[in-house]
Parts: C-alpha cells; structure tokens; sequence
C-alpha cells in the first residue's frame, strides 16, 4: 500500500471507517467512531501516513526503519508517521494500519463498538 487510493480502499475495508477533512484538502483524517486513527499526507511526495501505535511498538519501529518516525503534529508517544516512499513492506504498511484502527476501536465504548459491528 503505497498510494493514496490504496489506502482509502484499505480503510474502507474497516467497519464503521470515514473518511473527514477537517484540515483542508491536504489531509484525509480517517476515523472510527468519531475518533482518528490514521491521517494521509494527500500532497506529500513522498505519500505520509499517520497511525497511532503501542508506545513500546512504537519505539522499536523507530529504530528499525528510517522511514517510521514520531508522529508529525501529534502525540509523538502514541503516534508514528510513515513516509511511503515504496521502502516499507506492504503487509507491515497493512499491519501498522490495522494496528491502529483497533487501538482506536477498543477505546471506545461497548455500545459504540456494537453500533460499528451492526453497521450503523
């Protein structure tokens, strides 16, 4: 997954995903019950993409790509930013966009988890 396209397909594949545009045109924010979990650099060049991880994870991806660093403009213990430049493998790329969905979906609460599972 390194295009934007790409990624929107993969989060749509997400239950109870949408995609918002609260920063302008520059920056899809994709959420999952009214809370972010991933962010695209739409004009960046190379592609960036936000997600939020583990902090221990979040560390060790750090120090074992070059192309994962703290998140830009956000909490940068719980939030890496990947830079797409074709470098990162897509299943890590998958995983990591996973990852952060569901750190997202288990905050938020029972009721709300069952709304997203109904599909509403």
């Amino acid at each position: 997954m390194q295009t934007a396209s790409q990624l929107r397909e993969a989060c749509q594949q997400l239950p109870g995903s949408a995609e918002t545009f609260p920063f302008g045109l520059d920056t899809l924010v994709l959420k999952v019950g009214g809370k972010v979990y991933a962010l695209i650099g739409l004009n960046e060049d190379p592609l960036t993409l936000s997600l939020k991880c583990d902090p221990e994870r979040a560390g060790a991806l750090r120090a074992a790509h070059t192309e994962i660093v703290p998140g830009y403009h956000l909490n940068k213990r719980h939030w890496n930013t990947l830079t797409l430049g074709g470098n990162l493998p897509d299943a890590l790329v998958s995983e990591l966009l996973t990852h952060s969905y569901e750190l997202v979906l288990g905050s938020l609460t029972k009721a709300q988890r069952a709304e997203i599972a109904q599909g509403s």
